[in-house]
C-alpha cells in the first residue's frame, strides 16, 4: 500500500514502533495522512491478555503489565490479587495454584472485545436514529473501508458510518485490490482508496440495525441533477424513502 503513495517500506526489514514512526512522519501533512494513520494501526495484532509477559509492541516495552483500578476490569483485579500473593501483602491474593491465568487471559480478551462491539452496535444504532430524518442529505466524509461490494465511509460531522455499494459506482465494473486497499474501474480507471475525502448523499438509515446506505453525490448528480444543497431533500425524495 506504502509503494503506491511514493513511501518506502521494505518488508524484509524487522518491524518495529520507530519504523512505523518514521512511516507516520513521513505521510505527515501529505493527503494519505489519514489513511496511513489507519493503516498502521489496523496493520497491528489486538492486544490480548496472557500469563506470559511477551511485552507491549505500540510502547516498545519488552516487559509489560498494566493495571488500573480493581473497580474497572477483572484483569486488574487478577493483577492486584497477583502483586498481593508475589509481595506478601496478606489476604486476598490469588492463591498459588488455584487460578488458571491462561484460561482467565483468554476469557477476559474475549469479554473485553465483546463489550466493545456491544458499545460499536450501540453507538450505531443511536447515530442511525439521529440521522434518519435527514435521509437525502449532503455530507462531507472520508472512506475508512475498501471491500469488493463497496466503500465504507465515515461523516466528518457524526463520525457515523455507512455503505456505498459498489453497484451505485456508476456502470463501470470495479476490480478490488485488497493490499492496496483500493477500488480501481476496469473501463473509466477511476480510484478510490481508503482515506480519500468523499462527498456522500444519505439514502436509507435503519435505527434497528444500525445500518446506513450512502451514495456518492456525482453520482447522484449523474442519475437526478445537481444534489438539493446539505441537509435538503433532493427532489422526489420523501421521509418514505427511508422505510423502503
Amino acid at each position: 500500500m506504502l509503494d503506491g503513495v511514493g513511501i518506502r517500506f521494505a518488508k524484509g526489514q524487522v518491524v518495529t514502533p520507530a519504523r512505523f514512526n518514521q512511516v507516520l512522519k513521513k505521510a505527515t501533512g501529505t493527503p494519505h495522512a489519514e489513511m496511513i494513520n489507519e493503516i498502521v494501526l489496523r496493520t497491528q495484532a489486538q492486544a490480548e491478555y496472557a500469563p506470559d509477559n511477551i511485552g507491549h509492541f505500540g510502547l516498545a516495552l519488552r516487559r509489560y503489565c498494566h493495571f488500573t483500578s480493581p473497580i474497572r476490569r477483572y484483569s486488574d483485579l487478577v493483577v492486584h490479587r497477583a502483586l498481593i500473593d508475589g509481595c506478601g501483602l496478606g489476604e486476598g491474593g490469588l492463591g498459588r495454584g488455584q487460578l488458571d491465568l491462561a484460561a482467565v487471559g483468554e476469557h477476559v480478551s474475549m469479554t473485553e472485545r465483546r463489550a466493545a462491539d456491544a458499545e460499536r452496535d450501540a453507538v450505531d444504532r443511536f447515530t442511525a436514529l439521529y440521522l434518519a430524518d435527514r435521509v437525502g442529505a449532503v455530507f462531507a466524509g472520508r472512506i475508512n473501508g475498501v471491500t469488493r461490494f463497496g466503500l465504507f465511509v465515515t461523516l466528518n460531522e457524526t463520525g457515523a458510518d455507512g455503505l456505498v455499494p459498489v453497484s451505485t459506482l456508476g456502470g463501470d465494473r470495479f476490480v478490488h485490490d485488497e493490499t492496496r486497499h483500493v477500488l480501481r474501474g476496469r473501463r473509466t480507471r477511476r480510484v478510490f482508496r481508503l482515506g480519500d475525502p468523499v462527498e456522500v448523499m444519505l439514502m436509507e438509515a435503519n435505527p434497528v440495525t444500525g445500518g446506513m446506505i450512502f451514495r456518492l453525490v456525482d453520482e447522484v448528480a449523474a442519475r437526478h441533477g445537481p444534489a438539493q444543497g446539505r441537509g435538503r431533500r433532493p427532489a422526489g425524495k420523501g421521509r418514505q424513502h427511508r422505510h423502503r
